[in-house]
């Protein structure tokens, strides 16, 4: 018996491409960090307000070695990682400052040993975009309230609308009819 090969309809096609593109990410991508035991600068909080104190890390100039930190990007200037006992990590922190604007900024050390540059990102945010704040109060639009507090003349305000609906509901049956108004 003979076969003959059908071309793949769009959804076969997209799928083989991605399950193509997949396999071709997993061969050829590298991790995220160098594998000598780390060479990214972990900063945390990795999002700060104006004010806020930020502690930086990194495992990349070994288990003794300090480096020299820079934060002049937000404008917090130089600041020094010294080694730690937490798995060799050189630990260091700087303030952000009140001036600071928002947005996305690099945050680089210079290992003292060797001269290892490492970098990490410092997101800087206001105060009311990190949490949601919720709306309270009213909105002056200048009309005021359907509604009053006292309950005697939402009685009666509900009782004139009830009559004047069951007079217009009578006007028109009464038109419907051919009785005339």
């Amino acid at each position: 018996m003979r076969r003959t090969a059908r071309p793949l309809s769009g959804a076969m096609a997209g799928a083989a491409l991605a399950v193509a593109a997949v396999g071709a990410l997993a061969v050829n991508t590298a991790p995220a960090y160098a594998a000598d035991g780390g060479g990214t600068l972990e900063v945390y909080p990795s999002s700060a307000v104006p004010g806020g104190q930020v502690s930086v890390n990194t495992k990349a100039c070994g288990d003794k070695a300090s480096a020299a930190g820079d934060a002049s990007a937000v404008g917090a200037g130089p600041f020094t990682l010294a080694p730690s006992a937490h798995e060799g990590d050189a630990i260091g922190q700087f303030r952000v400052p009140e001036s600071a604007q928002p947005g996305t900024y690099e945050i680089v050390a210079e290992c003292a040993e060797g001269g290892r540059r490492v970098t990490g990102d410092l997101v800087v945010t206001l105060t009311a975009a990190q949490g949601q704040a919720q709306p309270r109060g009213s909105v002056k639009t200048g009309v005021g309230g359907a509604l009053g507090r006292d309950p005697a003349q939402t009685a009666a305000g509900v009782a004139a609308l009830a009559v004047a609906a069951a007079g217009g509901t009578w006007l028109l049956h009464r038109r419907a009819r051919g009785d005339g108004i």
